[in-house]
């Protein structure tokens, strides 16, 4: 039996089956031996270090074109600088992620910060007194909050959503759904989470929520970096590397700095660039699909316009990365391609000439108009030639326009005044608020119209502003504006405000949800006691209710002038003059004279006092080739500060500031053209035969075709009239009653047809649209579409009715006025470029109309405007040139409570017109200032003065003089 065994065990040994079921055997015994190895061995360290490689590609940016004058002064370049930016790259343990993320971006802030650099700010929120507020406006507002909620379209907006404030906004962001990013921990949450802060104040949770928003972009691109700071120091740049191992995903980049020299004078022109909205960003990769969502792009202006050419092809690298989106090798790198150079017609030492005699004209209007009164009295027959400025208003202007910051006064490190006047304002406030919550609890309760102007003015704002803003208490949608209760308060200023709120409680226009609390079944008088409660808190945390209260502590000499000019260097609006400041203390200096003094040496500027006047336009144009050579709008900003980053308090700033720098004065504004107008009207009755050249029309001073009726400027002043006009001195004289009878003659009066308004209308429309005021007037950058007059064709005539243009579609017009027909688009841009100078493209003006007229009318017309600068008397300063110019002044009544808006157009040489010119000064008093500020261009472009001598750095003198237009 053993021997079978054996034998059994010999055959099975010597078998082939043996041999692989050995192997097998050691095979497998190896297998498991690795796997034992690789799972429980080293398992935790492949775990670690386990990576899915994958290939992605990252564009390179490209450097931007540069953007010149004709003459190739440089307007706008990029330059070389250093960004701080994080990536989302880290690994984070369950529920770790939010705090950890945070804490990072957290202490990377106070590294910059501790250096002098800032962080970016363009989530579109900022916050203010204590709350926070939109920075954007309109659409650009709407996408913020569909991109916040992750909605893909606006449309996709919850009602709620879409009506969120600021701080529900930032609530949500800040809130564990999203960022999580709160206002205090726990020392057991620290410990817990290995976070070094205890909480955030709200302006921290601000700039993390925006890093974290610029992060959130790019999930599905960890590997692509976002922002924190741009263009910051070599200090940082070091502190930032020093402590890179402590601060995940940090990281310093080489990136392009926009640069926009003398900005001030080209901003409203070149605009300014920044990162990419939705919005833009469908727009562009319709154009180009290359446009990401962090790309710089253009966001106004030429920079905008010429987006595409000047922003250059991207060049990119391909890398390797890992399951988490770190960066694991580079595979293939390829150079970007620089933009390419814009030339625009534009003359930059004439731009800037144009934007310094326009600022000191401003300043001599207002130096004229200042008198050392506390308000000012129009008396019994209100003219808006004849309005004055209180100096008063001068103090309150610094304070209204936020050039002196009143929210500093109780700050830790104020003055002793600003402590002083802060302390004043306090007991003014409680005890302002106290009256009107006692008048609003009278019985006695005193009609609207029976108060004091103060008090008016106070419930008008409560109204207007607390009850009916941004909050609706008393909604404005349910409020009924044909009840006779709120044409009682609004109109008639019969009732109280008292009776007035009960009654629109008793209509339910009040919303209790707003005011009660967490009790909505209140019956009236508690809704009212809330209503009062509301008023009182919101009152007494109102910063523009505050700034309104500065007004009447001046008046009432609580805060004197003296003080206020005393808080200029306080505040450091003003350099520190010690001898000044002694003068001002002693009494030797008033605070009167000092005002004026310093609007005359443009230490304050109109701009930062905005008052009427603030604002202008220049526009010159090359009458022989229809090319821009200025195009001045004043007030302007600086770019520099809304470029790359946009420095979201600067903006803000500047959406406050009431002169609206925003405002393009050249091409957003609309307003009346005045007598402007009449060569049209002249052209007009020329050419539809209903006047000759010669033709003698009889002015009386009234015109009594039409009821009511008109009256010319002459007869309102003085009481007279021009008698016998031709077409040629109607124009000097500016005479309304010449053109009213013109308008007349064109809708057919005096013909067996009869008077028509509308055939009057027709043709006055169509001679308007030869001259191109029917369309805009082509230049690159943002502008308004003009409007033709479609009503009173004896009105319209003389530039009334509802005739409205941008000083650009008057410009085009006065330009083709010069050269006799050829009405060309309006352009800014000369020429493209590459990097080299090699041209790609040439600009030309476009020919957008040819004006076919007899040159009997073009004599008439040019004589007449010829007359204006010769004979004028109170325009010798266009006669004294010792050029020959043609004009046309304008003025354009807004009401008798406003200064009426101010125009100029001309052109010279006479003889042979090289550039046109139109000037305007909205609330400019008399076109003889815009006749002056247009005498200062023509002697500047033609050499006639001494360039120091018209651009003085000071005020200008203003005439006063009222040109009858």
């Amino acid at each position: 039996m053993l021997d079978e065994i054996k034998e059994a065990l010999n055959n099975l040994i010597k078998s082939r089956i043996f041999v692989l079921g050995v192997a097998f055997v050691v095979l497998f015994g190896i297998l498991l031996q690795r796997v034992f190895y690789l799972q429980i061995v080293k398992g935790g360290d492949y775990q670690e270090s386990f990576s899915l490689k994958t290939e992605r590609e990252v564009s390179v940016a490209s450097t931007r074109g540069n953007i010149y004058d004709r003459n190739g002064e440089l307007l706008a370049y990029s330059e070389l600088s250093y960004s701080v930016t994080i990536q989302d790259n880290g690994t984070y343990a369950s529920k770790t992620k939010n705090p950890k993320l945070n804490d990072t971006i957290y202490r990377l802030i106070q590294l910059i910060e501790k250096n002098g650099d800032s962080v970016v700010s363009d989530l579109g929120i900022v916050y203010n007194n204590g709350h926070y507020e939109y920075s954007l406006e309109g659409n650009s507002l709407l996408r913020l909050k569909a991109d916040v909620y992750g909605k893909t379209k606006i449309s996709e907006l919850e009602p709620k959503q879409e009506l969120a404030s600021a701080d529900e906004l930032m609530a949500y962001l800040c809130g564990e759904k999203k960022y999580d990013i709160r206002s205090s921990y726990t020392e057991e949450e620290q410990e817990k989470y290995g976070i070094s802060a205890s909480g955030y104040t709200p302006e921290e949770q601000l700039k993390i929520a925006t890093i974290r928003f610029g992060i959130s972009a790019n999930n599905y691109k960890r590997y692509v970096a976002t922002t924190v700071a741009s263009d910051v120091s070599d200090e940082t740049v070091a502190a930032v590397l020093e402590n890179q191992s402590e601060l995940q995903g940090a990281e310093i980049a080489e990136s392009s700095r926009r640069v926009y020299p003398d900005s001030k004078y080209f901003a409203p022109i070149i605009g300014y660039i920044g990162k990419a909205s939705q919005d833009e960003l469908d727009s562009l990769q319709e154009e180009n699909p290359d446009y990401e969502l962090n790309d710089i792009v253009g966001k106004a202006g030429i920079e905008q316009y010429m987006e595409t050419e000047l922003q250059g092809t991207k060049g990119y690298e391909k890398m390797y990365v890992d399951s988490v989106g770190r960066i694991l090798e580079m595979s293939e790198q390829k150079d970007a391609v620089p933009g390419n150079d814009v030339y625009l017609t534009i003359d930059k030492e004439l731009q800037m000439a144009c934007y310094n005699i326009l600022e000191q004209k401003l300043a001599g209007i207002l130096i004229s108009k200042i008198e050392n009164t506390k308000e000012y009295n129009p008396g019994p027959n209100p003219s808006a030639s004849k309005i004055m400025i209180p100096i008063y208003d001068v103090y309150y202007a610094l304070i209204n326009n936020y050039i002196i910051d009143i929210t500093h006064f109780n700050a830790d490190d104020a003055t002793d005044l600003e402590k002083s006047v802060y302390s004043r304002f306090q007991i003014k406030l409680q005890n302002t608020v106290d009256s009107l919550i006692a008048e609003l609890n009278s019985d006695n309760a005193v009609a609207y119209q029976n108060l004091s102007k103060e008090m008016k003015n106070y419930m008008s704002y409560i109204v207007a502003n607390v009850l009916m803003g941004d909050s609706q208490v008393l909604m404005k949608d349910a409020v009924d504006t044909s009840d006779a209760t709120y044409v009682a308060w609004t109109t008639d200023e019969t009732i109280s405000l008292r009776e007035y709120l009960q009654y629109a409680i008793s209509k339910n226009w009040i919303d209790v949800t707003k005011i009660s609390g967490d009790n909505p079944y209140l019956d009236s008088a508690e809704i009212y006691q809330s209503v009062l409660d509301y008023i009182r808190d919101s009152l007494l945390e109102d910063a523009e209710f505050g700034k309104m209260l500065y007004k009447y502590m001046l008046l009432s000499d609580q805060v004197s002038g003296r003080e206020i000019c005393l808080l200029l260097y306080d505040q450091n609006v003003l350099e520190y003059d010690e001898d000044t400041v002694s003068k001002l203390n002693s009494g030797a200096l008033s605070s009167y004279s000092f005002m004026l003094d310093k609007i005359r040496n443009l230490e304050l500027t109109p701009a930062q006092l905005a008052l009427e006047p603030c604002s202008g336009g220049i526009v010159v144009v090359d009458t022989k080739t229809g090319q821009t050579l200025a195009c001045v709008t004043y007030p302007s900003y600086d770019n520099n500060r809304l470029t790359n980053v946009m420095d979201s308090d600067y903006y803000n700033s500047l959406r406050k500031d009431l002169s609206s720098p925003f405002v393009n004065r050249v091409t957003q504004e609309n307003l009346a053209p005045g007598s402007t107008f009449k060569p049209i009207t002249a052209i007009a009755g020329l050419e539809e035969g209903v006047i000759t050249p010669s033709t003698t029309i009889y002015a009386s001073g009234v015109f009594t075709e039409i009821t009511p009726s008109p009256t010319c400027w002459i007869f309102n002043q003085y009481g007279g009239h021009h008698g016998n006009e031709t077409v040629t001195t109607a124009i000097r004289d500016s005479c309304n009653v010449f053109f009213y009878e013109v308008g007349y003659r064109l809708a057919g009066g005096r013909s067996a047809s009869g008077y028509n308004v509308e055939a009057g209308l027709t043709k006055l429309e169509k001679y308007a649209r030869m001259f191109g005021l029917g369309d805009k007037s082509g230049l690159e950058i943002s502008e308004y579409e003009p409007r033709i007059s479609d009503t009173d064709a004896v009105r319209s005539a003389i530039g009334q009715g509802t005739n409205s243009y941008s000083l650009s579609h008057i410009a085009r017009y006065v330009a083709t006025l010069a050269n006799r027909g050829n009405c060309y688009d309006l352009t800014l841009l000369d020429k493209l470029t590459e990097t080299d100078g090699t041209l790609i493209q040439e600009y030309e003006p476009a020919l957008h109309n040819q004006v076919q007229i007899a040159d009997s009318s073009w004599n008439a017309v040019q004589q007449g405007m010829r007359l204006v600068a010769e004979n004028t008397k109170s325009l010798n300063v266009l006669s004294d040139l010792g050029l020959n110019v043609a004009g046309k002044t304008g003025t354009a009544q807004q009401s008798k409570s406003h200064p009426n808006h101010a125009l100029f157009v001309g052109f010279a040489p006479y003889e042979s017109p090289e550039i046109a010119i139109a000037v305007r000064i909205a609330n400019g008093y008399t076109s003889a200032n815009c006749a002056e500020v247009g005498a200062d261009v023509f002697k500047y472009y033609f050499n006639l003065a001494d360039e120091a001598e018209i651009v003085s750095g000071t005020a200008s003198g203003s005439t006063g003089q009222t040109i009858g237009d």
